[in-house]
């Protein structure tokens, strides 16, 4: 084993929403590098199951992050942390025409007091270098018919790393923003042939890429303060 392996192995990772989708193929790569894992969901019964599938000592903790008051309970028993890790999310179609209230505040609870409280809960268990990635969604920059609150809760995660990236510091915070992900659960087998065509790559990314892109912020120590879109390239066109 190489010293970069080594020391991998003796890190330890918190994925907060790591029970499926991209949350759970981050899991799953940082677990095969020899890491001590954490992972998050709603429920004990999800977590605990999501961890026992993925194997390598995962260990699954039920954390609510629309329930913030509950958050610091919820990681209690966690150690020292090296990396941290927020892909939870909600999806939320919420048109101003129709809006529902309820939906948009949890979503917004979720996203922006849910991520937050989460680093306030750990911040004193962060190593010395230490390392944050945040997810937040392309959305922001092209928003479509009842995304307003998705699309405003995005942006909030560009605040909340660039507020975060002097207050943290010298733990480091950034934040991946991706566009449609062509082999997530939710984007597979929906026609995204028109999102295709306005794509400079040629194709969507990938939930592999997704998870490069997260491990690639955690472990380059000189990469701190960015929000990083991985879309192909499909804002440029």
């Amino acid at each position: 084993m190489s010293s970069q392996s080594k020391e991998r192995a003796a890190r330890t990772a918190v994925v907060l929403g790591g029970t499926s989708g991209i949350g759970k193929e981050i899991v799953k790569s940082l677990a095969e590098k020899g890491m001590t894992v954490y992972l998050s969901g709603r429920t004990s019964e999800t977590a605990q199951k999501a961890a026992a599938e993925i194997g390598r000592g995962t260990t699954g903790l039920a954390v609510d992050l629309s329930e913030p008051e509950s958050i610091a309970g919820s990681l209690a028993a966690i150690g020292p942390v090296d990396y941290l890790v927020i892909p939870a999310i909600e999806r939320d179609a919420n048109t101003i025409a129709d809006y529902n209230i309820a939906r948009a505040t949890r979503l917004v609870t979720l996203k922006l007091v849910g991520y937050a409280e989460s680093i306030h809960a750990l911040r004193d268990r962060f190593t010395p270098d230490a390392a944050i990635v945040l997810f937040g969604g392309l959305a922001m920059q092209r928003p479509y018919p009842g995304s307003t609150t998705v699309s405003t809760v995005n942006g909030g995660v560009v605040g909340l790393v660039n507020s975060l990236t002097t207050e943290l510091a010298p733990v480091r915070i950034n934040a991946v923003h991706p566009g449609i992900i062509g082999d997530s659960p939710y984007w597979e087998g929906k026609d995204n042939s028109n999102i295709i065509s306005r794509t400079p790559l040629g194709r969507l990314v990938t939930m592999q890429e997704i998870v490069n892109s997260v491990e690639f912020l955690l472990e380059n120590t000189g990469v701190n303060g960015v929000n990083l879109a991985m879309d192909g390239g499909w804002l440029l066109k």
